[in-house]
């Protein structure tokens, strides 16, 4: 495998970067960074439509979601093989390694691929190599989470959820992803429960777009057991309520919000009120190439524009460990490099 880019081996911590951060929010796809995107179509020999690199950087600028996610899909035509998987996933293992995350479950959105004709156990096969490189070389554990594009059909999801537990790949979860507003958690219940049956873990991007209602239904219809964003939960007082008293985390992307309108601009983004409230909150990139930068950075950004202190950031890096799908000895080891 050709691998794109070097690893920094500066590890030290600092308030901003705490060591033993677990990252549990992250589209491995809105990892492709532009030079990483035509470098990738240098390898495939593939015509991209934009004028040049600094044409494509121009265009990481966002209306909403939907505006994303029409570049979101269009750069991910770059992916054609596993090693391409392995590559994009490599990358970010080593950045996020940076950031000082040891533990990454990452979110793949296997229908995005599939749809192109690719088979998924080669798209997670490349993923699962270098996590599994990332294990032996960085100390750093995880897992993938196949997402559910919840603004394709149904049927669809169940193939692709059949099609991707008969790999040899191991998964470590479910979860539900793409445009959210008209596409309720309620339709994919019958996916949630087949992936329940086998074992996943489950969780569902909600509360970001859509109501406080699609928070409901993803934990009584879903089953998840970690709602993706979910800062519209503020809204209803007995959904908090719920969040606070079954400690039901919650993966907030704070540099996201911003760039997708969600939330006006950083200095108002709800993050604070969600601590004080008791709620279980993490901090996470999202789309990390797009959206302004990996966890560092949004945890930089928190403390000069939100007024976070090192302390909470120490605070919530042990909720993401407490929030992580991790084996209790992995919990305990990410806790000790916290301490």
């Amino acid at each position: 495998m050709a691998v794109i880019g070097t690893l920094d081996q500066d590890d030290s911590p600092s308030a901003d970067r705490p060591v033993g951060f677990a990252e549990l929010h992250l589209h491995l796809e809105g990892t492709l960074e532009p030079e990483t995107i035509y470098a990738l179509a240098a390898r495939h020999h593939i015509p991209l439509p934009w004028r040049d690199l600094a044409d494509l950087r121009a265009r990481y600028e966002f209306a909403d979601l939907a505006s994303f996610l029409e570049l979101y899909y269009a750069n991910m035509t770059v992916l054609r093989t596993s090693d391409d998987f392995d590559t994009m996933t490599w990358l970010y293992l080593q950045r996020a390694h940076r950031a000082g995350v040891r533990h990454a479950e990452v979110f793949l959105d296997p229908q995005a691929h599939t749809i192109r004709g690719l088979a998924a156990a080669d798209v997670l096969r490349g993923v699962a190599a270098a996590l599994a490189r990332a294990e032996g070389e960085l100390d750093m554990s995880g897992g993938i989470i196949i997402c559910i594009l919840r603004d394709r059909p149904v049927a669809e999801a169940l193939s692709t959820l059949d099609e991707c537990l008969a790999t040899d790949v191991a998964i470590l979860g479910l979860g539900l992803d793409s445009a959210e507003v008209g596409f309720p958690p309620s339709l994919f219940r019958e996916v949630f429960d087949v992936a329940g049956q086998a074992g996943l873990r489950r969780v569902a991007h909600a509360g970001e777009e859509g109501p406080p209602e699609y928070v409901w239904q993803a934990l009584d219809l879903l089953g998840v057991e970690r709602v993706d964003h979910g800062i519209r939960s503020l809204e209803d007082p007995a959904l908090v309520s719920r969040l606070v008293a079954d400690r039901i985390p919650l993966t907030v992307c704070p540099l996201s919000n911003v760039r997708l309108k969600a939330v006006s601009r950083l200095e108002e983004h709800p993050l604070r009120q969600m601590m004080a409230a008791g709620l279980l909150v993490t901090v996470n990139s999202d789309d990390p190439a797009y959206f302004g930068g990996y966890l560092d950075d949004n945890l930089a950004a928190c403390r000069t524009s939100l007024g976070v202190t090192p302390a909470e950031v120490g605070q919530l890096a042990q909720n993401s460990v407490e929030a992580s799908f991790a084996t209790p000895e992995r919990k305990r080891q990410l806790h000790s490099l916290l301490a």
